[in-house]
């Protein structure tokens, strides 16, 4: 039998949208449209224009016991991504008022002839002459115009995952700390518009690092952070082992902070028109506004194909007055990025605190393109000004034209965090809950190096981190630059580790020296040495704390890892998985959602539990296979 699925489809006479996540017990938004789904028997038929149109589009879901209908809870979720589903509208050989197939879980939309609306449906299967889904344009008559097609222009930088290493050869990894989380939410974010992530788009560690875990506090040791490790039996590979090395910075309470000196660099061009780039910076910003203390000062500077002084350095107690200068900001104009920057540090220099927090907040979508627009030219210039004792942290909005690889690296050249802002909950999280994180930096020029005794260890691969890494050589050098540490941070970097004696996956050099014995230390019973270098926020001489790793016995594999280790473990799994999962071997998106759902905790703000939801999303996505 067949079950037909109609989609009620409802369209301004502006043209079809973005769709934002809203209710339905009202009508759609002019602008934007609105997706139904319910079971019917009906005939499609076409409907007059009007000043707002409907069309019913039918879908056809074959059933049978060797092809079960999909759930109505997946077609409605499939239903909700009309993001991607407008992309298919300029693909090579679309066509329009067409039957059309697709694969499991896609939802697509073509209009692109005059006079259609196009197509919307979903696929559960293969094509429509081997039982999948067909799908059917209905007419809607000229007055509905084709659904506009988003230019895809986001930029994302190169990442090439670390291979395995043998420590006999090479038993020293080295990298700089990362406390970024943009990658996270810019995935989640390409996942829910029913997208597949680009590779380059997944950076692991930020993935991670989205989340928190209850790593011990520092007291007496004298160090701003604890450091602190666990090893594990490795979930994709139960023959090897998880090394996870966690730190956590002292937190300091909010009304502690130094005095700070904010600048809000805010991209006022026409590209940040959208609902999800300027009102949503603005509604993000007056979060972090309501935080302020007398002592706290905001300057407010824009640039679109000029700059501008909007507010001089103010005072957080006239909240009225910088609240208002935020709501009176408009968007329209090219992007004159470099300038707006320029700018923003002399207006940083005019209020700067001797001894407090000097920071620049650059909220924009990164699309420069007026004055220097050229990438290492603008990195070059934040790592100039960052000299000055102004820190720079980027904010990124934005879909469609978003530059990624420039947001991250702009804060990681300015001494700052990179956070992508996609929701107000976000915008919450970033500028709120986080916001001694984002502000109070305790630590900066924050390394890692991590010795593995080749005695214990045949093979080790770090998980992430690939544009951290560090030569061996610029661990002890104090002008190689590194990342920052705020107040409360929680950071986590882990490692796949081969034991010795277990088959690794690179063959020993046959001409290579014979390995040199390990040194009695090596031999009581250390797995490998971690050694973090950092210096205190008003530079000067770097300091060292040093941690050995316990090499575990052979109960380790009776023992279940900590909660806190295997949802890392999960998520690190998550991000390999978007990746293609070149090291994960037959552990797949079952496994890695078992090994989520059952370690998720107290999950105090919810965190973990919707990732376990968009985890599930990119399973349903096929992404991956």
């Amino acid at each position: 039998m067949n079950t037909r699925i109609l989609f009620t489809v409802a369209v301004s006479l502006l043209g079809l949208a973005a769709c934002d996540k809203r209710s339905e017990s009202g009508p759609p938004d002019e602008g934007h449209v609105s997706l139904h789904a319910r079971a019917t028997d009906e005939p499609i038929a076409p409907v007059a224009a009007a000043p707002r149109a409907t069309v019913e589009v039918a879908v056809e879901q074959p059933t049978s016991a060797a092809q079960p209908a999909e759930p109505m809870d997946r077609l409605a979720q499939a239903a909700a991504l009309p993001d991607m589903a407008r992309k298919a509208a300029d693909a090579p050989g679309a066509k329009v008022a067409d039957e059309k197939s697709v694969g499991r879980g896609r939802a697509v939309a073509l209009g692109k002839a005059s006079g259609s609306l196009g197509m919307v449906g979903i696929g559960s299967g293969g094509g429509a002459a081997t039982g999948g889904t067909r799908m059917f344009v209905v007419s809607a008559g000229d007055a509905v115009p084709p659904p506009p097609v988003r230019e895809e222009r986001e930029q994302y930088g190169k990442i090439d995952e670390n291979p395995v290493r043998r420590a006999s050869e090479v038993p020293v990894s080295t990298f700089s700390i990362d406390v970024d989380t943009g990658s996270y939410a810019n995935v989640r974010r390409l996942i829910r518009e029913g997208r597949r992530p680009p590779q380059d788009a997944v950076r692991v560690e930020e993935l991670i690092n989205y989340f928190t875990y209850d790593y011990p506090v520092a007291r007496t040791s004298g160090h701003p952070f604890a450091a602190s490790t666990e090893v594990a039996p490795c979930p994709w590979n139960s023959q090897n082992l998880l090394v996870r090395i966690g730190l956590r910075a002292t937190d300091v309470d909010k009304a502690e902070l130094p005095p700070a000196n904010l600048v809000f660099l805010v991209d006022v061009s026409g590209s940040m028109q959208p609902e999800e780039r300027l009102p949503l910076l603005q509604k993000s910003l007056k979060l972090l506004v309501d935080q302020l203390r007398p002592q706290d000062r905001v300057s407010l500077v824009t640039y679109a194909s000029g700059t501008r002084v909007v507010l001089t350095p103010t005072s957080g107690a006239e909240k009225s007055t910088i609240l208002n200068a935020i709501d009176d900001l408009r968007a329209g104009g090219s992007t004159a990025g470099e300038a707006g920057i320029q700018l923003a540090y002399r207006m940083a220099q005019s209020g700067f605190i001797q001894g407090g927090i000097n920071r620049i907040l650059l909220g924009t979508d990164g699309d420069f393109n007026v004055g220097v627009t050229n990438f290492e030219d603008l990195k070059t210039l934040a790592a100039d000004k960052r000299k000055t004792g102004v820190s720079l942290t980027t904010l990124g909005f934005g879909v469609g034209n978003y530059n990624e690889h420039l947001m991250e690296q702009l804060a990681d050249a300015g001494d700052g965090s990179y956070a992508y802002i996609d929701t107000l909950n976000e915008g919450h999280k970033v500028l709120v809950e986080q916001m001694t994180q984002t502000l109070a930096v305790v630590a900066k020029d924050v390394k890692i190096q991590v010795e593995f005794n080749p005695a214990a260890v045949s093979e080790y691969r770090q998980i992430g981190y690939e544009n951290r890494a560090l030569k061996r050589e610029d661990f002890n050098n104090d002008k190689v630059d590194a990342g920052e540490v705020g107040a409360g941070t929680v950071v986590t970097a882990l490692y796949e580790v081969t034991p010795a004696g277990q088959k690794g996956t690179v063959d020993p050099l046959r001409y290579a020296p014979q390995t040199a014995p390990a040194t009695p230390r090596g031999e009581s019973g250390e797995l490998a040495f971690l050694r973090v270098r950092y210096k205190a926020p008003t530079g000067g001489a770097s300091q060292l704390l040093e941690v050995p790793i316990a090499q575990p016995d052979d109960r380790i594999q009776n023992r279940e890892a900590s909660q806190d280790m295997r949802f890392a473990a999960a998520v690190a799994a998550f991000g390999q998985l978007l990746r293609g999962g070149k090291y994960l071997g037959h552990f797949g998106w079952e496994q890695m959602l078992e090994l989520a759902s059952s370690s998720q905790g107290q999950d105090r703000f919810g965190y973990r539990g919707e990732f376990v939801q968009v985890a599930r999303l990119a399973r349903s996505l096929r992404i991956g296979e």
